[in-house]
């Protein structure tokens, strides 16, 4: 068999909460091939946040190991973990973080500016990827001037920047009406097809996780499998 894009092994992430150590994560186990598709859901405060930022290398695990294509990611320096991060992970979230004084493709060219990419390159592709997010008539309008919709596609581009291996979204259609919803479910698909992106999202939208081929529920801090496919409401 192939080793996995990614592997958790059983990890643990707990927090202290008013002197009392809270368990957010109690043993997960998990692996992401290359190219697949996954859905998590689950009940709000049941932890799939902080899984996606220890998964992203945002956060470190109490304990535990997290290994990409069988390297254990945290063994390395903290500046090694940011630039496998810049290079290799790809980060969408609900509230999509664009800075508000920059424009579309300026927004979008953050990450490779920041991995010391040559201005005009990470221009080029900046303006390739809003095409293929359907904003090529938007690369000069800020965030203001832009619907939520336009928006959660910037953010979009912005994380594919780089053509990471792996793309974690959290809650990305949480804000938008469903037509836009259906919007960034096709833009997903086409991407993973056409690039073979492999995609995490924790959503509570049941059109969503229903479309993706491989649906995990976060229950008491662990993955279970949830073969009835689409998160419960909270």
């Amino acid at each position: 068999m192939s080793t996995p894009l990614l592997q958790a092994v059983d990890l643990h992430k707990s927090f202290m909460h008013e002197g009392t150590s809270v368990d957010v994560l109690s043993g997960v186990d998990l692996s992401i091939n290359a190219g697949e598709r996954i859905a998590v859901v689950g009940q709000s405060g049941a932890g799939k946040s902080t899984l996606l930022h220890v998964l992203g290398t945002l956060d470190t695990p109490t304990s535990g190991q997290l290994l990409f294509q069988g390297e254990d990611v945290f063994a390395r320096s903290s500046k090694s973990l940011a630039s496998f991060r810049n290079q290799t992970i790809g980060f969408m979230f609900q509230f999509h973080h664009l800075l508000a004084e920059f424009s579309a493709v300026e927004n979008v060219m953050m990450p490779a500016l920041i991995g010391r990419v040559d201005r005009t390159q990470a221009e080029k592709d900046a303006k390739e990827l809003l095409d293929t997010v359907g904003l090529s008539h938007r690369l000069t309008h800020r965030p203001g001037e832009l619907s939520g919709g336009e928006q959660q596609r910037v953010a979009l581009a912005r994380a594919l920047m780089g053509r990471p291996k792996l793309l974690l979204a959290d809650e990305p259609t949480g804000n938008l009406d469903s037509q836009t919803s259906e919007g960034i479910h096709t833009l997903f698909e086409s991407l993973n097809e056409n690039h073979g992106t492999a995609m995490l999202v924790v959503t509570h939208n049941a059109t969503l996780a229903e479309r993706m081929p491989r649906c995990l529920r976060m229950v008491d801090g662990v993955l279970v499998e949830d073969n009835a496919g689409g998160p419960s409401h909270d």
